[in-house]
């Protein structure tokens, strides 16, 4: 499964990229998180539930992240188990073009599922997955714009 979308944020890529390494505000943001943990610039841990159509799981992971070019472009990979539900891996890339005193974020992101997940059916899981998606880029977009307003 593929993603890829695109949103504009009204603040400067600096601060774009300071609030996407910021675990707080990453744990705000994200659906269903109840934990983030940063072990190191690189490295963080996450515990997540998610309802995808009957299938409720808590997910745990890791993410690592790959400052290829900060702050315009970083990459992302990650996995996590949801016990009997299934397991879900996959990455991201993320551009950050300034515009201004605004920053447009490009992402594609790819994940594989297994388990129960992966039976759903995959208009269900790639609806579900742009869903939260969306989510997560509209709350952070508002959260940095509120920060900068501030």
């Amino acid at each position: 499964m593929e993603l890829q979308d695109e949103i504009m944020i009204p603040a400067p890529r600096e601060k774009v990229y300071e609030a996407l390494n910021d675990p707080e505000i990453l744990k705000d943001c994200i659906p269903g998180c109840e934990e983030l943990i940063k072990h190191s610039d690189t490295d963080l841990e996450a515990k997540v539930v998610l309802k995808i159509g009957p299938v409720k799981a808590k997910f745990g992971g890791n993410v690592v992240l790959n400052p290829d070019n900060p702050p315009e472009h970083f990459s992302l990979t990650g996995e996590g188990t949801g016990g009997p539900a299934g397991f879900a891996k996959g990455g991201a890339d993320v551009f950050l073009e300034a515009h201004g005193d605004e920053t447009l974020l490009k992402y594609t992101a790819k994940a594989e599922i297994g388990g129960k997940l992966a039976q759903l059916g995959s208009r269900l899981i790639q609806g579900t997955a742009k869903k939260l998606a969306g989510k997560f880029f509209k709350t952070f977009a508002a959260r940095v714009a509120a920060t900068e307003q501030a």
